[in-house]
Parts: C-alpha cells; sequence; structure tokens
C-alpha cells in the first residue's frame, strides 16, 4: 500500500495537462547557439520561479555528458541543484531523480526547512546511491568509480540554504557601496588544489604520507581524483567496494582503513538582504575560466534574458584564448576531444526580487509549477504542470 506522503507526492506532481518533452531544436529562440554552431551549447534564456526568474546553460564536453542539473519552483520554496559527476552520469543522475524528493519527505516529516534537513536529504542520497553500488558492482564494477560534485540551494520564508560538496561553486552577487555589484562567495571549494583541504586530508590520515600526491602538476587524493567530498566514489569510502588490479587508474595498493572522501557536506543558510540581487550556481567548468567578480560584473551589467548562456560563452572564449585559438575554431570540436578545452559546463543564474520573497509559513508544498532538468542537448527536459493550489496551468 502506498504511504500518504507518496499518495501526497503523486497527486500534486500529476500534471493538469500532459507534459511536454522537448528536444534542442523545439527549445531554441533566435539568438541561440544553433545559429552560431555550437550544437554543445544549449539554454533557457529566462523562467519564472517562485521569487523571481532564472536563467540556465550547458555546455557539453564529454563523449557522454556528466552534468545534471534541476530547478523546481512550487508555492513556498525554490529548489536549485547543480551535479557535476566524474567516471559516468550514474551519480549525478541519480542524485537529480532522488535528492529532491529525499528534501520534501525530510521536511515534510520534521515540518520545516533548515541546515539539519538539507544535510539528512544529502545523507540519504548518500546512502541510496551506496545501495545502489552493491547491488550493480558485480555486473557493472567500475561504478564504485563513479561520483559526482552536489551542489543544491533552497530559498524558503526569504531564506537562502545552500549545501555543497566537491568544487562546484554559489556565488551571490548583492549591491555594495555606490551601487557597485559585489561578488560573495558563499559556498567552500572540497578540491585538493586548497591547501587547507589538503591539510585537512593529512590531519585525519595522519598515517598516510600519499592521502595527497602531486602527480602532472596537480594535486590529487591517492594520487586520483581532486574532489575530497562526494556523492558517490565509493571505492574510496568502504573496503568492500575496492576495485582490483585489472582496473588500475582505480586500484589502491592497499585497502583503506577508513574512508578517504566524505559525504558531509558543508551547509551555508543566509536571511536574503534587499541588496541581495543574484545567486549563480556553477560547476567547476565556469569557474576555471572566470573569477566570481567577473561573473557577477557579467550578470549585473548585461539583460536578464539568455545570461546564463552569456556566462558559459564568456567562459569558453576564456578557455579558446588560453589555447590560443578563436571560441568559433573551439566550437568545431567535437565532445569528447572538446573535454581536452574545457569540462562540461552548467549554470544557473537565480534572480531574486524581494516582492516576492514574502513571509511564507508553510512547509513547501509538492506541487511544482516549473521543472527543469539539464541531461544533455538531444533530451533536454522542460516539465510544466499546475500548481495544484491555484489550479491554473501556467
Amino acid at each position: 500500500m502506498l504511504s500518504w506522503l507518496t499518495r501526497i507526492a503523486m497527486a500534486c506532481w500529476r500534471p493538469g495537462r500532459q507534459y511536454a518533452r522537448m528536444s534542442k531544436d523545439d527549445i531554441l529562440n533566435d539568438d541561440d547557439d544553433s545559429t552560431t554552431g555550437d550544437s554543445l551549447l544549449w539554454s533557457r534564456d529566462l523562467e519564472k520561479h517562485s521569487f523571481g526568474e532564472f536563467s540556465f546553460a550547458v555546455v557539453q564536453a564529454n563523449e557522454v555528458i556528466e552534468d545534471h542539473s534541476q530547478v523546481e519552483s512550487g508555492r513556498d520554496a525554490t529548489f536549485i541543484g547543480v551535479y557535476d559527476g566524474h567516471g559516468g552520469p550514474d551519480a549525478s543522475r541519480f542524485i537529480s531523480d532522488h535528492l529532491f524528493l529525499n528534501l520534501m519527505r525530510h521536511a515534510r516529516e520534521r515540518g520545516t526547512i533548515s541546515e539539519e534537513i538539507l544535510r539528512s536529504a544529502v545523507s540519504s542520497t548518500e546512502d541510496g546511491f551506496l545501495t545502489l553500488v552493491r547491488r550493480s558492482c558485480g555486473i557493472k564494477p567500475l561504478i564504485a568509480a563513479v561520483g559526482s560534485c552536489c551542489l543544491v540551494g533552497v530559498i524558503w520564508r526569504g531564506t537562502l540554504f545552500v549545501a555543497n560538496l566537491g568544487d562546484s561553486r554559489a556565488v551571490i552577487g548583492s549591491l555594495g557601496r555606490s551601487n557597485k555589484i559585489v561578488a560573495e562567495q558563499l559556498t567552500r571549494d572540497h578540491n585538493a588544489s586548497m591547501e587547507e583541504v589538503r591539510q585537512e586530508l593529512k590531519s585525519l590520515h595522519p598515517d598516510d604520507s600519499h592521502i595527497v600526491v602531486m602527480k602532472h602538476g596537480v594535486w590529487r587524493i591517492k594520487g586520483i581524483i581532486q574532489v575530497s567530498r562526494s556523492i558517490g566514489d565509493a571505492y574510496l569510502k568502504r573496503p568492500e567496494f575496492s576495485l582490483d588490479p585489472s582496473f588500475p587508474r582505480f586500484h589502491l595498493p592497499e585497502p583503506i582503513r577508513r574512508p578517504v572522501l566524505t559525504s558531509e557536506p558543508s551547509i551555508y543558510s543566509r536571511v536574503l538582504r534587499p541588496n541581495d540581487k543574484f545567486v549563480i550556481f556553477a560547476s567547476d567548468g565556469l569557474w576555471e575560466h572566470l573569477t566570481n567578480q567577473e561573473a557577477v560584473e557579467i550578470v549585473y551589467n548585461n539583460p536578464r534574458a539568455g545570461i546564463a548562456r552569456r556566462l558559459v560563452r564568456a567562459a569558453l572564449n576564456m578557455a579558446a584564448r588560453k589555447r590560443v585559438m578563436r571560441y568559433d575554431d573551439l566550437k568545431k570540436v567535437d565532445r569528447g576531444v572538446r573535454r581536452f578545452f574545457h569540462d562540461d559546463i552548467t549554470v544557473v543564474v537565480i534572480f531574486i526580487d524581494h516582492e516576492l520573497l514574502g513571509n511564507s509559513t508553510s512547509v513547501p508544498e509538492m506541487s511544482v509549477r516549473g521543472f527543469i532538468d539539464t541531461v544533455g542537448p538531444s533530451n533536454f527536459n522542460f516539465l510544466q504542470g499546475v500548481d495544484a493550489n491555484a489550479r491554473s496551468i501556467i
């Protein structure tokens, strides 16, 4: 028998009209990148969420895109997720399918949204993925080496909650003195390139002289991976998932005594202020080429429509310049090969219209006014449904 929560969820998610599944060609406008030759970049110029508008864009570099992302908006809250996978798309896809629902379940059970609720939702998602790995590793052993960074934002009752594992980043743009836009990074980069992360790892593993190793000019944990926190990467968390020498890239000479990586997120909360204008949620592919301040200035000094695409293009122009080439030439490079020039990049820009924040006091409803799940240029989804409370199609 279905639980009461499942019945509520199914009722509230049921659309008033059939959901629309659209290909990339269905959503392009005259200013999109099909007209300029970059078939690996797709976007939505501007959509509405509960407390304003948002824009997003994705560019593919890997043979199979490993980034997944979503924006979900209901009557009382907006949810943003950016999941930068590595080793394959399995973990990022799993997070996209389960994290939001885990959050809603914990919020319903406890009657609120808080830092602890967000932490519990991440933990449930990690547990679920490790269960999938345990069931699958017999026939697909490399799933133990699949993982994902996880960046999540929730706006509820005028407060922004952010949880992060890995090196995706949330940056808020706020008006400072003289009406100048100022960037503030809300997340901590869990990457071995950061001295504080290396020191943290060494303090947690004092008996392991190879916990962080410089390899090909890059600091890597156990000489393999750069991020220190993730969903998945089971072989670096539990001995039962260790990979044998037939997988030399992921084989560890000695079994791990304690988890090398952790799924414990960094959590941040902030009561939104009138001078907070927007938040950029993006995978590390953007931040490899743009500074926080450069990114917020681009957003602030340009129209909202298409702003995420503009950020991605700025990063791609910089990536091309570093290789002494033009972006027009980079566009001709096919997926897979393109990974040598830049990573998959996902950008979501959330604009905050403070008159819409209001003072909602209820737990967010499961009904969804807009849902976007970016999973690839050939099967990009835009699902529109009904606000079950307003009973009107939006």
